[in-house]
Order: C-alpha cells, then structure tokens, then sequence
C-alpha cells in the first residue's frame, strides 16, 4: 500500500510538472510586456526629462517649443518616428492610457506599474494644461510635418523649423478640442485617488474644452492645413460624443449624459455600425462607454437611447467574433485582425483593449453580446483578446514578437530617428538633417538604441513581415498602438497569468490537505484604489535619393538600449488613401482574406504536447486515488 502510494505520488508530481511546463509555453510574460510598453512612452518624451527616465540613450530636447509665438509648449509626446508634436494622435493616446489606469485600476497596481502609468499620462496632460492656453484658444500641433519628415536627426539634433499652430473661436477644431477634453476628463478619474487637486484641475479643462468643441464646431485640419498632411480629420461628431461620455463619467452631471442622448442620431453615436476603433474614429470607443451607463443601470430614464448605443456596440463586438452576417472584420490566415494595410497592429490592438473593457462590463452584469448569428458571452470577447495580445507577442506564423524588446526575436531596425541613430551620450557630433539619411537611415544594422516596448505596424494580410528601416508600413511605432496595450496587458496578467501560475498550487495545496489539517487563513495585504471611418491620406512624402556614404558610420556600434527593471511584476468619409512615411494609418478595409480564421495556435513545440485539461483530470484522479489509500 505504502509503495502504491507512493508510486501515486511520483506520478502526480511528474503532472504537476508537465502542466506547468506546459502553462509556460501557453502564456507569455504579460508584466514584462506591460512594463516594456510603459517604457516606450518615455523613448517618445519631448522636453526635459526627469531624473527617473528609463530610456537612457534619450536626452533632452525641443526645450524652446512655442517660445518664440509667447507660450511654453515645452513636454509632450513625439508621435511616431519623427519628430512632431500632433494633438489629436497624442489626446487619443492619454484618453487610452487613463482608461486602462481607471478600468484596470487594482490590475495596473498589482502589477506594480500604476506609478509609471501616471507618468505616463501626466507627461500628457501637463502638455495639454499648457497648451490650453485660453478658454477658447488650443495649440494643435508643434512642428512642420513636410519639414520634420526631410530630415533624419535625433530630437537632440533638431534644425528644423518649430512652429506652433493653434485651434480658437476663429479657427475652430472640435474633433481636437473634442478628444483633449476627453483625455482630460478620463486622466482626472485616474488621479482622483492619488491627488485630488490635480484631478480636479484636469477636469475643470476638460469641461472648458468641451464648451469651446461644442459652441464653435468645425474641424481642426480645415483651420491648419498642414495637420491634413499626415493626420486629417474625417470629422468631430463622435469627438463630441465622446467627450461628452467622459464627462459624464467623471462628474456624474446628467448634463453630458442628456447631451450624447440628444445628439444620438444627429452626431452619429447610433447611427455607425463600425469595425474599427482609432485615433480618428471614437465610436466604438462611445458605444461601450455607454453600454455601461446601461448595464449598471444608471441614466433609466434615457434607457432606449442607451439600449441603440449598446447594439452597435455589440455589432462591433459581432464583426470581430465574425458573427455579423458577413460583415465581419478581415483576420490574416494566422489569426490577426486585418484592417488597414499600413500600420495594422494599432488597430487590432485597440480593438482588443476595447473588447477587452466591454467583456468586463458585460460579465459583471451577468449580460451578453447580442449578435445576428448568436450570442456571444463575455468570455469569448476576451479570448479573442488573448489571441490578439499573444500574436503580438510572438503566437503567429513568424514567431515573431512585434513589441520591440520583448522575447529573443523581434523588429531590430524601426523607423524610428532617435532609435537608429546612436545615443548624443555615445556619438556626441551632432547629426545634421543630410548626414543622418547618409549615415544612418540608410544602414542595414540593427538599430544602435533598442526601442523597448515599441508596437510596430506589423505584418501583412498574409503574416509575412520585412524588418527594414525603409518600411514605415510594417515598421513604425506610434504612441497610438503602445496606448492601448498598458489596459490589454495589465488584464492578460490578471486573467491568465495568475490563473496559470496557480494551477501546480492548487493542485498541490488539495493534496495536502488531504493529509493535513486546515490552517488558518493569512491576511491578504490591501492595495490603494487603485468603422466606418477611413480618412484621406496624402501620397507618401518622398524619401531622400540614395547617396554615397560619405560619412560612414563607426563599423561596429553596438545596442545601448537600456534594459528595463525587473518589474513585480472606420468615420464617416470612404475616400481611399494612401499613407505617409511616419504616419502609416492606412486605406480603406480590405476584402476579406483568404484561410480560415484562427482565435490562436499553440506554439508547435507546446502542439505536440497532451492537451492541460487530460493532465489535469489525471492529477485530479491521482490526487483522489492517493486520498483513499
């Protein structure tokens, strides 16, 4: 008895082993990924950065931003690869990062990253309370695109010109007066539990912002011409909207919640059916936002209104779970969301962080996704997140992680100026606009600076993928794809890391205690509170000719990237575009494309290997069997 016994338990501990051998090859290292993104936004930093700056091979820069029009536009975020400062990519972006660090609160605060997201975001905001420089007055953009985008320089380096361009009652921009209010009333809930006074402060420019959007419409690349170039607008009703719904949020004032009611059908908000959430569309972004006033029951006297916003925004959740009657978004023969031919992953990943929130709000109300070819239940709205996240990370035909930095195989040449060109702190001449295409654009080497947490374009509606600086389409990062990963990641490590890694323990702990009498509990430490838009695009701006390398770079220069700390942890407009070298946003969505659609694989090695659930039911007998001897 006493051998068979033992003999059991060999055996249940060589399945404990095998589940986790096989959980690890299942899920990927979520706080890792949280933490390199978050890393990313300091890379993009403009300004003087502080003394707990990460990003190592970046220095200060644009320290005399919109001094010589009589205001500090000093701070911010440089958007892409390039060096301009755009209002509306950058709004959109804190709008998601505040979403995450108010919806995902006690995950980001688990994960141990709430602080660096609050940076994060207030890197932003304190851009925005500068730029916001009169009720009715907003600076839109810093820098010249066509300018920027002839010269190949560190943000060290900058010779070219920084002019300011401003939206006010003259020269209206609702879309962007519209998202800054909503990035302000978002960033205030997420500082309301850490510093009251600052919330507050947002708040009361977010409500300002609102008015000037509301009271002197229009959109702001008809007031600055040269913002049409690379981020033109395709309108600012869901702007509006959206704003509204934040505001709503943030202060509880039945005033904005009348107003996205009012206005339903007149700006659009249940109206578009969309596919895709992004810096330019809001919709889908709305529609959840107020799925939830009418799952928590809240605003019942404006119950059929909120009951239209939730049908598009399950029509949204439907087109991604391909259950809408053919009108179902396009996915890669490989499983990846397939929207726009330039810059893709920006959109799936927004998509899945959205889904990801309505899943939430979905199965905290016991409510479900109502589809023309069925229901679909909230968990299968965050699988599919899953399976997004994990192609990012390397689950996909190339094994390939698309977030720079992350795992052992990932883009090594981004376009990206100050990641291609060594650190001011190792090449200390200064780059000139010329000699960095000569030099630097030009050179097949990896990248000198590791772009740490970078979300690259990706690949193409077939999964194949080029790693070539000249690639802006697959190859540049933007804030607006890194924006909607710190909620997507922050709820894959809560969801599936932590349910993983407590497998073998529990399999463990009623094994033991089995043979062992109870204990009592240990205290559990607190935490603090913790489409259809498409846009016209501009042909691409041309690239420097190629030239002879009169300047040839040092032959071996090695990365200096500085490696993170171990952390605990579509709107209205169907003009075809094309896209721009430094702003990759895309065309019009493509037919669908050919091959079956895939939620995810396992990796081949993990394939080959016993399904969990069979190892599980055996630990499980074993467990039993050794109970009863």
């Amino acid at each position: 008895m006493a051998n068979l016994r033992l003999l059991l338990v060999v055996l249940l501990l060589h399945l404990l082993i095998s589940i986790s051998i096989m959980a690890a090859s299942m899920a990927f290292n979520y706080s890792d990924a949280l933490d390199k993104s978050l890393m990313f936004f300091e890379a993009q930093r403009s300004g003087k950065l502080p003394s707990t700056q990460r990003v190592h091979w970046r220095g200060d820069s644009c320290l005399n931003d919109g001094f010589s029009q009589q205001v500090d536009l000093v701070g911010g975020y440089y958007d892409a690869g390039d060096h301009v400062k755009f209002g509306l990519p950058m709004a959109f972006s804190v709008t998601l990062l505040s979403w995450a660090a108010v919806d995902y609160r006690a995950e980001i605060v688990e994960a141990n990253q709430m602080g660096r997201t609050l940076e994060a975001i207030r890197w932003g905001t304190d851009y925005f309370l500068k730029a916001h420089s009169g009720s009715n007055v907003l600076w839109a953009q810093v820098g010249d695109g066509e300018a920027d985008h002839s010269c190949w320089q560190r943000a060290e380096d900058l010779t070219t010109a920084r002019k300011a361009y401003k939206i006010d009652s003259s020269n209206p921009g609702s879309d962007l007066a519209g998202e800054t209010a909503a990035a302000l009333a978002a960033a205030s809930l997420a500082f309301q539990p850490y510093n009251s006074s600052y919330s507050s402060l947002l708040l009361i420019h977010a409500k300002q912002l609102f008015s000037f959007a509301d009271n002197y419409r229009g959109q702001y690349d008809d007031s600055i011409p040269d913002a049409e170039k690379l981020y033109p607008s395709s309108g600012y009703s869901d702007e509006l909207l959206w704003a509204a719904g934040w505001l709503y949020r943030a202060t509880n004032n039945h005033y904005y919640l009348q107003y996205t009611v009012d206005y339903a059908i007149d700006l659009g908000g249940t109206g578009n059916a969309v596919r895709i959430f992004s810096w330019d569309n809001k919709y889908a972004g709305l529609q959840i936002l107020l799925s939830k006033v009418l799952l928590d029951g809240d605003g019942e006297s404006y119950a059929s209104t909120l009951k239209q916003y939730k049908a598009k925004a399950d029509f949204f959740a439907c087109a991604y779970m391909r259950k809408n009657n053919g009108y179902n978004v396009p996915f890669t023969p490989g499983g990846l969301a397939y929207l726009l031919p330039s810059n893709n992953l920006q959109y799936a990943a927004s998509a899945s962080f959205v889904l990801t929130v309505y899943s939430d709000y979905l199965a905290r109300t016991n409510a479900m996704v109502e589809c023309a070819e069925g229901q679909v239940q909230p968990s299968e709205l965050l699988q599919f997140s899953k399976s997004q996240a994990d192609y990012i990370l390397g689950q996909n035909p190339e094994s390939m992680s698309y977030l720079v930095g992350f795992g052992t195989k990932y883009p090594k040449r981004a376009h990206h100026r100050g990641s291609s060109i060594p650190s001011i702190f190792f090449l200390h001449d200064k780059v000139d606009c010329v000699q960095g295409f000569e030099s630097w654009y030009k050179r097949s080497e990896p990248n000198p600076n590791v772009l740490y947490g970078a979300l690259i374009g990706g690949p193409d509606s077939s999964d194949s993928f080029t790693d070539d600086r000249d690639n802006y389409e697959q190859n540049e990062p933007t804030t607006t794809a890194a924006a909607p990963l710190i909620g997507l990641f922050s709820k894959m490590l809560s969801a599936f890391s932590s349910a993983i890694t407590s497998v073998s323990s529990a399999l463990l702990t009623g094994y033991s205690t089995s043979n062992q009498p109870p204990t009592s509990p240990k205290p559990q430490k607190t935490s603090a509170p913790k489409e259809s838009s498409v846009h016209p695009k501009s042909p691409p701006l041309p690239k420097k000719p190629a030239q002879e390398d009169h300047n040839p770079p040092p032959a071996s220069i090695q990365p200096v990237g500085s490696p993170p700390e171990e952390s605990p942890a579509e709107q209205n407009s169907s003009s075809p575009h094309t896209s721009s070298p430094d702003h990759p946003q895309g065309a019009p969505a493509p037919s669908p494309i050919p091959g079956d659609y895939v939620y995810t694989q396992l990796l081949s090695s993990a394939a080959q290997k016993p399904p969990v659930q069979y190892l599980l039911l055996s630990a499980l007998f074993l467990i039993s069997a050794s109970a009863n001897l």
